[in-house]
């Protein structure tokens, strides 16, 4: 039997009523919504199939626009006052069951006014609604799907769309680390091909500065730079000492101190 039961009223917003059975199945599927004679088989009988549907299902829907109340029945009084009006009835049905009844009430319909309920439907007065507007349809209809999935634990079992979400959240994963992979084999074919030279070795992830093949004195950190070399022998090699790196670039040059054959 169906989780869901869409009760509406014949006159009062049957397209919003239908708009609404149609999302659900298509996201929780057709054999879970209960929409009026749409889910009563040929030749079974109409007031025993609307009962024993209310009667098992989880939750009803009761849809509700702004002529809901005013709607009259074939005597001219209003249906909402027949005993035994179909809409009145459903409603009557799960309210006595205990069963969770969500009225939505659709475009401009306001918070329904006990006065104008039955006895046996003030109660529905009391329950927590949800809005439907047609110009925010797409909206309404995911908003009003997720929290079924979330007060109902077996349709939110059969959640089309989350299982489409997780689907695409997998296939994203998948798809991340060869993209991580390719990035980084880019980078490393960069490396090889732009590194030659330079000062000293690399190491970390090349997220510093890089100085290639330099032709005078480089200072990419901060503080002072003293560049101090020293000629030994026959004047090759050079000896850099610096302090942290920053500022202006100091150079000093001289040779090496001769020493007597004494020491001295």
């Amino acid at each position: 039997m169906p989780d869901v039961f869409v009760n509406y009223r014949t006159g009062d917003e049957e397209s919003a009523a239908t708009m609404i059975a149609r999302e659900l199945a298509r996201r929780f599927g057709g054999e879970r919504i209960f929409f009026a004679s749409n889910s009563i088989e040929l030749g079974h009988r109409f007031p025993v199939e609307l009962v024993r549907a209310v009667e098992e299902c989880e939750a009803l829907l009761a849809v509700i626009g702004p002529r809901w109340a005013e709607v009259r029945g074939t005597d001219g009084r209003p249906a909402l006052e027949a005993e035994q009006d179909w809409t009145r009835r459903e409603i009557q049905t799960a309210l006595e069951r205990g069963i969770l009844v969500i009225p939505v009430l659709v475009g401009k319909a306001t918070r329904i006014d006990r006065a104008v309920l039955p006895d046996d439907l003030r109660e529905l007065a009391d329950c927590q609604y949800r809005r439907f507007d047609h110009r925010n349809a797409e909206s309404d209809l995911t908003a009003l799907g997720d929290a079924l999935a979330r007060l109902l634990p077996e349709l939110g079992a059969v959640d089309g769309d989350a299982r489409a979400a997780r689907e695409r959240a997998e296939a994203k994963s998948r798809k991340k680390p060869a993209q991580d992979i390719q990035h980084t084999r880019m980078r490393t074919r960069d490396v090889e091909q732009r590194v030659r030279g330079g000062i000293g070795n690399l190491n970390g992830d090349l997220s510093g500065t890089f100085v290639n093949e330099p032709q005078g004195p480089v200072n990419t950190g901060r503080g002072h730079q003293y560049n101090a070399p020293h000629f030994q022998g026959d004047n090759t090699g050079v000896q850099f000492t610096a302090g942290d790196n920053s500022g202006t670039v100091h150079q000093r040059f001289e040779r090496e101190r001769r020493r007597s054959d004494d020491g001295r």
